[in-house]
């Protein structure tokens, strides 16, 4: 009897933390999917053209579009390339991104409640870099591991600035727990309003960190673009 009691509650918590667990990916997903779209909708009115405007609403419906082509292309391995490694090198990437939003409170009361959580998403986010460079070693090509390398310095040397960004919220809250941080500001304010300048530069370092524009030319290294600059 103590058996099925201990399985069944065994099964209602492992159900319910893999709801949470599909639940959040669906969430992160989606939110990446349509600020991407909006990161360019504001980039062609940077650059004074239209932007994505024909699948769905005001181009609202081109993340689904973006997301079906991909699941739909070929994959390409290069013939002289570690295929193994190549092919694994994109899902460790992902995954650490994606486990990186696993730590993130939305709520006071998050999914990984965490002391360390702050230091635990650094450690995370620094082993994305091996990602990168595996990618580019697995590839066999001196243009592609090259890029990987450029790339991975970028990374490196944004992450030392974002420590220290982190540095100061941690002072402000005095804890690295990330709760302590949704806590704190639901009492006072925001931290971005009396910590405005290093917010700032935590946009800066974030772009930068992400390889978006304009700090994407580690991207056209890779397309060739930044060869011919």
């Amino acid at each position: 009897m103590f058996t099925m009691s201990y399985f069944y509650q065994f099964t209602a918590t492992f159900g319910l933390l893999l709801f949470h667990n599909i639940f959040l990916l669906i969430e992160v997903l989606l939110i990446i999917a349509f600020a991407t779209v909006v990161e360019r909708r504001v980039l062609a009115n940077i650059h004074r053209r239209q932007g994505p405007n024909v699948v769905g609403y005001a181009g609202l419906l081109q993340a689904v579009a973006d997301g079906l082509k991909l699941l739909l292309k070929e994959p390409l391995v290069p013939r002289k390339a570690t295929k193994t490694l190549f092919i694994v090198s994109p899902m460790l990437m992902l995954s650490l991104a994606l486990y990186s939003w696993y730590l993130i409170p939305f709520s006071q009361h998050s999914y990984s409640d965490l002391q360390l959580g702050l230091l635990y998403i650094l450690v995370v986010n620094t082993l994305e870099i091996y990602g990168i460079v595996f990618a580019g070693w697995a590839s066999n090509s001196k243009y592609a591991l090259l890029g990987g390398l450029r790339s991975t310095a970028q990374m490196i040397s944004y992450e030392i600035s974002l420590s220290f960004i982190f540095l100061n919220v941690v002072l402000f809250a005095t804890s690295f727990n990330l709760t302590d941080f949704v806590v704190l500001q639901q009492l006072t304010i925001w931290n971005c309003f009396p910590l405005l300048p290093v917010t700032i530069i935590f946009l800066i370092s974030m772009l930068a960190e992400t390889n978006r524009t304009p700090f994407d030319l580690p991207r056209r290294v890779g397309t060739g673009g930044g060869l011919s600059c």
